[in-house]
């Protein structure tokens, strides 16, 4: 009864956060565009389904990702294991984002229009080579990242002052890196932070604050997903300066 209680609540949540969505639209097409919804069935259809999935993700999140990336940074914390916390967060930084479906996206995307542009081969075999060595500095940006931050935690260092020199390397990679892949660079930086990579990340962060002393998960725990962030435009600008 309490799960139905707590569904039936996450649902009115879903309603509520996606309603100034539905509205803008409304308001745009019957007021400025002054034309009828097309397919008015098959948007119900779909926003009922939203919805749903909405809430079903977010009640996921809370009985799995979260509880899952605490326990595994109280387990470590627990061990003592620094070479092996460090691989773990790298692994999970890794793998997280090589997973994500914007990512996905985004790199195959990126691959075709450099080989419309002519900066690579127009081959299936070159686009697919191109994306998968986006997706993979992209991965490994974030792994290095999430690796970073939990270094941070442990050692109690400044959030702002790796933030302000890691955005000083982007504003430095962006002077020489050839135009073509700047844009590309700045949105690896945005679609690393999606459904997968950020619950698990967030949940590693105030987990392991939360397990070694003289730490606060407040402070200390949230700042991961600003490293996951920027370190991608880095890496894929240096990308792009290789390829």
């Amino acid at each position: 009864m309490k799960i139905k209680n707590k569904f039936f609540s996450q649902l009115i949540g879903s309603i509520w956060d996606l309603m100034p969505i539905f509205l803008v639209i409304l308001t745009f097409q019957t007021l400025v565009f002054k034309q009828p919804i097309p397919n008015i069935l098959d948007i119900l259809e779909g926003t009922v389904l939203v919805i749903l999935g909405l809430a079903l993700f977010i009640q996921g999140l809370e009985k799995t990702l979260f509880p899952i990336g605490e326990s595994m940074a109280y387990a470590f914390a627990r061990k003592g294991s620094l070479f092996w916390l460090l691989a773990f967060s790298f692994s999970l930084g890794f793998g997280t984002t090589a997973a994500e479906p914007a990512l996905i996206a985004v790199a195959s995307e990126a691959a075709r229009v450099a080989a419309d542009g002519q900066l690579i081969e127009n081959t299936p075999e070159a686009q697919s080579s191109y994306a998968l060595g986006l997706r993979i500095t992209v991965a490994f940006a974030v792994g290095f990242a999430i690796l970073l931050g939990v270094i941070r935690i442990i050692q109690g260092w400044p959030l702002h002052y790796l933030i302000l020199g890691g955005y000083f390397g982007v504003i430095l990679m962006t002077t020489i890196a050839p135009d073509t892949i700047i844009g590309i660079a700045y949105d690896s930086g945005g679609v690393t932070t999606s459904t997968i990579t950020v619950p698990l990340v967030t949940a590693l962060g105030v987990g392991l604050a939360s397990a070694i002393a003289g730490r606060n998960p407040m402070t200390d725990g949230f700042g991961l997903i600003a490293f996951a962030s920027l370190t991608p435009m880095i890496f894929v600008m240096a990308y792009g300066m290789i390829v």
